[in-house]
């Protein structure tokens, strides 16, 4: 009778000792998925912290190559005026003179925005394309293909590779 009962608490020992191994390897299943996870939560906010910094970095870049923009778009508003001031043709010596100035002035300030990468958008003998072009007027004129600029009302400007004021054209129809 001690002999069974010596075995029925060694079988009970045994299973006791099975149970906690099984719970054991419960926990252990279970500290590892939390520990994939928690590895694939650090992973993703990782990569989110680098594409976020990467997208700040572009933004800048962005903001330091056109950083001239404004200044450069209130120019070529008196870069037009200059152009009109040109046009006047007088036979008066002194308003010459005032013409001579005025075209050094204005080569100077073409220099210096030709400088700076701002360049003018051809429009001679070209076919209108909205993103160069903005078409305020339509005419028909003969000799001349559908779509084709006849006339630049104003003239358009790039910065760098970027238009920062599309000409304003009469356009064939």
């Amino acid at each position: 009778m001690e002999e069974n009962k010596e075995v029925e608490v060694l079988e009970e020992v045994k299973e006791n000792k099975k149970e906690k191994k099984n719970k054991c390897q419960e926990q252990i299943k279970e500290l590892e998925n939390k520990v994939k996870e928690l590895e694939d939560k650090n992973i993703r906010v990782t990569a989110e912290m680098i594409n976020s910094l990467r997208r700040k970095e572009e933004e800048n870049n962005r903001l330091m190559k056109y950083a001239s923009e404004s200044l450069i778009l209130d120019i070529l508003s008196t870069i037009d005026n200059f152009e009109r001031a040109l046009l006047v043709k007088s036979d008066n010596a002194e308003i010459a003179n005032y013409q001579k100035g005025f075209d050094m002035i204005y080569n100077n300030l073409i220099n210096t925005l030709n400088k700076y990468e701002v360049k003018e958008i051809n429009c001679e003998n070209a076919m209108f394309d909205p993103s160069f072009h903005q078409a305020v007027m339509t005419d028909h004129v003969e000799g001349k293909k559908e779509n084709e600029i006849i006339e630049v009302l104003q003239k358009g400007y790039t910065y760098k590779d970027k238009v920062i004021r599309p000409a304003m054209v009469k356009v064939n129809n």
